[in-house]
């Protein structure tokens, strides 16, 4: 910690994708109880759960902005591409690549308004780390998942994979460079508007940050010891999301069956279909069944069986205390809140960082993974061998023990404060 008496000023960016959110406002809540001046800059739907940390709230303007987190204002619409890699192209095209000039004026005007000490980006909003290289502004990036972009140095990460898993993703790798590629060309015509030279790359233009900060469990990210000069592992930042409704048990409180909580995506991931399917093979297992729908699906949308209680939503932590399985597309956040409470999972990821996660899950023994275009049956089969086999609790006790320990001993507000003022590093 820096001398109580130096106060620094920091700017945390961050946009509504979801998972995307949490980890920010985490990061700001501790700078501000760290007696830091904290201004965060989101789209307008964060402005009450980020004023509720106690930092100051800036809306995008040129950026996207979003009013509210329903379906109809989705920005990222990765879920309606032909093929994963399509689906990419249309987040880079609507968001990292095309949207860059927008985020950069955005943080640019900003800084000008009022100064930081430092800036927090995002890995995936590139313009506000092109706006920090054009002001030459110091600031960090803090990844709220696993690296999953081609960063120049990034640290090896991720379970091993036998050649036959390396040659059935090559053809998808392929795609996704390609993606990439044209992505990049967009990219550069941002940093043309402001003078700057081409990249390569566009995902090294985080390269410009002081640091990558890693908001992951490295052991849950089978992540090397040696991670560099620019990458550093600062655990999962994890504060229950402020916007949830409060949690009271549906059931009566003699009901002792197991409660299995089914949480997927708070973004719209066209995942109805599935739901579905979770909810009937569940539907004849005994066990109390809780679906968190998110902002973006209605309840009406499913049909529930008697075993099941669909909600808006509910604090996970709260819940996970009481639960015994977790049914999940796999975000980052669900999954470690998930490990927290030493629950086993049952992963149906739907891109993203979900794939990555719930082989991270299953690597780690932690869990099993389904496609998510498994049928009844599957999803059933898989439900039975969870609740069936201890083995599962018992890894996913171990993982959530180290899980927990990292997010305990997290030194990102040090690590920031060093960043921010290094003389008192």
């Amino acid at each position: 910690m820096l001398d109580p008496k130096i106060h620094r000023k920091f700017l945390v960016t961050t946009w509504e994708g979801g998972g995307s959110v949490g980890p920010a406002l985490t990061v700001a809540r501790k700078l501000v109880d760290a007696g830091h001046d904290v201004r965060v800059m989101s789209d307008e739907c964060n402005r009450p759960e980020s004023e509720k940390t106690g930092a100051r709230f800036v809306p995008w303007t040129r950026a996207p902005s979003r009013a509210d987190r329903n379906r109809d204002s989705e920005l990222v619409r990765d879920w309606a591409g032909a093929t994963p890699a399509e689906g990419l192209g249309q987040v880079m095209k609507d968001l990292t690549a095309g949207r860059a000039a927008d985020y950069a004026e955005d943080v640019i005007a900003e800084l000008r308004r009022e100064p930081a000490d430092l800036v927090v980006g995002s890995e995936l909003i590139l313009g506000v780390e092109l706006g920090c290289e054009v002001a030459r502004q110091p600031c960090v990036v803090l990844a709220c998942n696993s690296v999953m972009f081609p960063i120049t140095g990034a640290p090896q990460a991720g379970p091993p994979m036998s050649a036959e898993q390396q040659a059935a993703m090559a053809p998808m790798i392929e795609e996704m460079m390609a993606t990439f590629a044209e992505a990049t060309s967009v990219f550069n015509e941002a940093r043309a508007h402001f003078d700057l030279p081409p990249l390569d790359n566009m995902w090294d233009q985080v390269l410009v940050a002081k640091q990558t900060l890693l908001g992951i469990s490295r052991t849950f990210d089978f992540g090397a010891e040696d991670t560099g000069d620019h990458f550093a592992y600062v655990g999962p930042q994890l504060d229950e999301a402020n916007w949830t409704e409060s949690w009271q048990s549906p059931w009566p409180e003699d009901d002792q069956r197991p409660l299995v909580l089914v949480g997927f995506s708070t973004t719209f991931q066209n995942h109805i279909s599935v739901l579905q399917r979770v909810i009937d093979a569940l539907a004849s297992f005994p066990v109390r069944v809780l679906v968190t729908l998110g902002p973006t699906i209605a309840a009406e949308e499913l049909t529930p069986a008697p075993n099941t209680r669909l909600v808006a939503s509910a604090p996970h932590g709260a819940v996970m205390k009481e639960a015994t399985l977790v049914v999940t597309h796999g975000g980052h956040g669900t999954v470690a809140r998930a490990l927290l409470h030493k629950l086993p999972m049952l992963v149906i990821p739907h891109g993203r960082d979900q794939d990555g996660n719930a082989a991270r899950v299953a690597a780690h023994g932690a869990g099993l993974m389904l496609p998510p275009a498994a049928e009844t049956g599957e999803i059933a089969a898989a439900i039975d061998c969870l609740l069936g086999d201890p083995e599962f609790a018992a890894s996913a006790a171990i993982l959530g023990t180290a899980v927990a320990r990292e997010a305990l001993e997290s030194d990102v507000v040090a690590q920031l404060e060093a960043l921010a003022c290094p003389e008192y590093a």
